[in-house]
């Protein structure tokens, strides 16, 4: 079976959660406050703060922003739902706008249309590692005044041209930028977030927030030589990460620079391999990005069926997944509030019309080859286009 990502977990990891364990420290502690210094300065932020996941991140930044019953949040829909539910977490609106059908991107142009009176926040996700037109969403956001928010949970070590040299993802270059370590994602701690910022303030409410509101970590209190009494100013939430999760994801962190340089070689493949194919479309890398190619999603020639040619896949061992869902196309977006500036027929056809293809760090080009294949023989039997001629 060839799956559609694998994480890159060894003895290296092994041994870093067996050095946890017989630590006797499990929970939030050194591990993490490590993890964290590292991680910041791997991707020039002035600040990490590591949370049990990319949602809890992103719902930490929700409620930073000021975001709140009333308001609206301008973002997409063609994304995995926890960007449409972390609006919702908050009380407000989603204001969902439309992509870039090259890039799966939020498109700026229609996010300077969609904010009003009641826009909170400008909330941009970097779909599938591909960063976002982030000059142009920074320019609209200082503009108005506004936090950007950057959901990277699928961009560490993507990069961006930003003001004459390349900068990874993460800064960040809007006023927060929150990443997921899911078995999906480039790094993987099996669940695990972090958000970054420059904003001292916020980093500050992130750590008190994640760990219930208590006004002393648990760190600061059995580091003391006196008793302290913890108090709890604020409502909070359990949002920590573990020591074990840590560990193990300053392992992978090490790992970051090989892991996308050979992502980049598979999608270079990819790309060689599949150009040769009549009418499917492949993805748009611009020229101020660099990708760490996440997931490589192809657009299905006219004609052909998506899930027959996933099915015809996965009957060869080969696993692949649907373009990447729309939020307002799910049953609880039916009663939920929300609204959309404009059309997002981009959005839907991206849903409908690509499939995501294996891509992990240890897939090997007699593999890959395979996928390529497979695929042709794929879309030949589903009867999609009257060719399969070379453009």
């Amino acid at each position: 079976m060839i799956p559609i990502a694998k994480p890159i977990l060894g003895e290296r990891e092994a041994e870093a959660a067996q050095r946890v364990i017989l630590s006797g420290w499990v929970s939030q502690g050194p591990e993490v406050a490590a993890f964290e210094r590292e991680f910041a300065e791997c991707v020039g932020a002035t600040h990490a703060c590591a949370v049990s996941n990319c949602t809890t991140a992103l719902h930490l930044a929700m409620r930073a922003a000021g975001v709140g019953p009333g308001d609206e949040v301008v973002t997409v829909s063609h994304s995995f739902i926890a960007t449409a539910n972390v609006v919702r977490y908050r009380g407000a609106t989603p204001v969902f706008v439309d992509i870039d059908p090259g890039t799966f991107n939020i498109e700026p142009e229609k996010v300077k249309a969609a904010v009003g009176p009641k826009t909170r926040a400008i909330l941009c996700v970097h779909q599938m590692g591909m960063p976002c037109d982030l000059a142009s969403l920074v320019q609209i956001a200082r503009d108005r005044s506004i936090p950007l928010i950057e959901d990277a949970a699928c961009a560490i070590g993507s990069e961006i041209y930003w003001k004459g040299i390349w900068e990874r993802i993460g800064q960040p270059h809007g006023d927060v930028a929150c990443f997921s370590f899911h078995p999906r994602k480039i790094l993987s701690t099996g669940e695990g977030g972090m958000i970054t910022t420059r904003r001292a303030d916020w980093d500050a409410q992130f750590r008190l927030w994640r760990q219930h509101g208590m006004s002393v970590s648990d760190a600061v209190r059995h580091g003391s030589n006196k008793v302290i009494f913890e108090s709890y100013p604020d409502i909070g939430y359990n949002y920590r990460m573990t020591d074990m999760q840590a560990a193990i994801g300053r392992e992978q962190l090490r790992r970051l620079p090989e892991i996308v340089c050979r992502r980049r070689e598979l999608a270079a493949r990819y790309e060689a391999l599949l150009g040769k194919i009549f009418g499917l479309g492949l993805p748009s890398e611009p020229t101020w990005a660099r990708s760490n190619w996440q997931s490589y999603c192809v657009r299905l020639p006219k004609g052909t069926t998506q899930q027959c040619v996933m099915q015809a896949l996965l009957d060869r061992g080969i696993a692949t997944r649907r373009g990447i869902m729309c939020a307002h196309r799910e049953a609880t977006y039916r009663i939920q509030p929300w609204w959309a500036a404009g059309s997002l027929g981009e959005s839907e056809r991206a849903q409908d019309e690509c499939i995501l293809l294996p891509l992990y760090f240890s897939l090997t080009d007699k593999e890959q080859d395979l996928v390529v294949a497979e695929l042709i023989k794929g879309l030949e039997t589903s009867a999609a286009t009257p060719s399969m001629n070379a453009r």
